[in-house]
């Protein structure tokens, strides 16, 4: 069997639920720099995506010594681009899976890192919005920000007391479970740097921030840097200052509440597609901001500030006043304009009353159990 065989065997078993991995040339560029002829003809005898198997299964099947073949695996799993739980092996997706533990591990060459970011960055400018339109499904969700109750217009309880910000919708619902915390480096961005791109917003190493077992998990692997409470406060904070969305898993399970994302939308691959094409993978927030005419000076911080470029000036058709206007359909009522606001003039209002799915699943996977 020749080599591109087991390239497009092992490319058709990275597919879990509604993800897949395109057959596209860059896609198998990418594979030839995670996997050599070797380990590519090893993960051959791999089952589909999301089942594991065992080495002594594996040895079964290929001709090689069994503790070789461990450190081969060992090496996979230790590099990225398989899982290892416990004593078991197993395929994850390109992405989410592979793309985040790769980029994550920092283990290969800089070289191959490199070459592998600048491809990835074509699949995310060309494929990946074709992609997203087969897929349709909304991967994340944004949080309102720190103290973002200050921001939120009063309703009249007496008119609709579910108009309440529930916790699933706020920032505070991570900060306030957890006494431990762990900044891991946003992946996309480090993609960015690879490909000699970097995101103007904020560095790599400043991305996802993660709660309880979960950042104690990413401390452990070497992946995430400790923050006390009162650092995750300061951290979220600073994202929101800097003009990043918190998005986490557009679910309400127990998950969605252990890790953020602080995304960019020059880099990140949900919101990238979303701002540039349209093709929307985020879910929108049930908030909308609204502008105060009489207190707004038309600086533009919001406009600057707005991952989405929803902000825009306008002029009064009935006279020469300036004001600022948002446009529903790009928004994702994120809260980034409110919170920047020097002159408190931006308010957000629950517009709908959308809550999440109970657990999003990609075939047998959250999007926790593919990072991790």
């Amino acid at each position: 069997m020749i080599e591109n065989d087991y390239y497009e065997q092992v490319r058709q078993k990275l597919t879990l639920g509604p993800i897949f991995a395109p057959k596209d040339e860059r896609t198998f560029k990418i594979m030839k720099i995670l996997w050599d002829e070797k380990e590519i003809e090893i993960l051959s005898n791999f089952p589909n995506a999301g089942k594991s198997i065992s080495l002594r299964m594996i040895a079964k099947k290929v001709n090689i010594e069994k503790a070789e073949l461990k450190k081969i695996l060992d090496r996979l799993a230790e590099k990225g681009t398989i899982s290892k739980i416990g004593t078991r092996y197993e395929l994850v997706p390109l992405a989410p899976g592979v793309f985040e533990k790769y980029f994550l591990a920092r283990k290969d060459t800089k070289e191959n890192m490199s070459k592998a970011a600048v491809i990835f960055r074509e699949i995310f400018d060309e494929v990946l919005p074709d992609i997203l339109r087969k897929v349709d499904m909304q991967l994340l969700r944004p949080v309102l920000p720190y103290n973002a109750k200050e921001k939120i217009i009063q309703i009249d309880k007496q008119v609709n007391a579910s108009s309440k910000v529930l916790p699933f919708e706020e920032v505070e619902n991570l900060i306030n479970k957890f006494e431990t915390f762990a900044v891991v480096p946003c992946q996309c961005r480090l993609l960015g740097e690879y490909s000699g791109n970097p995101c103007e917003l904020a560095p790599a190493e400043d991305g996802c921030l993660f709660g309880g077992v979960a950042a104690q998990l990413q401390i452990e692997k070497g992946w995430g840097r400790k923050l006390n409470k009162e650092e995750a406060i300061e951290y979220v904070k600073l994202c929101e200052e800097r003009g990043l969305i918190h998005n986490t898993v557009d679910d309400i399970s127990p998950e969605s509440s252990l890790f953020i994302c602080n995304c960019c939308s020059c880099h990140c691959g949900v919101l990238y597609p979303s701002k540039k094409f349209r093709v929307y993978a985020v879910a929108k927030s049930n908030y909308l901001p609204q502008f105060d005419l009489e207190l707004c000076v038309q600086c533009g911080l919001c406009e600057t500030k707005c991952p989405m470029s929803a902000i825009s000036e306008q002029q009064s058709e009935s006279s020469d006043k300036i004001f600022m206007t948002v446009n529903e359909q790009y928004c994702v009522g994120c809260g980034v304009c409110a919170t920047n606001c020097p002159e408190n003039a931006i308010k957000l209002k629950k517009i709908r009353e959308n809550t999440p799915q109970k657990h999003l699943k990609f075939g047998n996977k959250s999007f926790l159990e593919l990072f991790l």
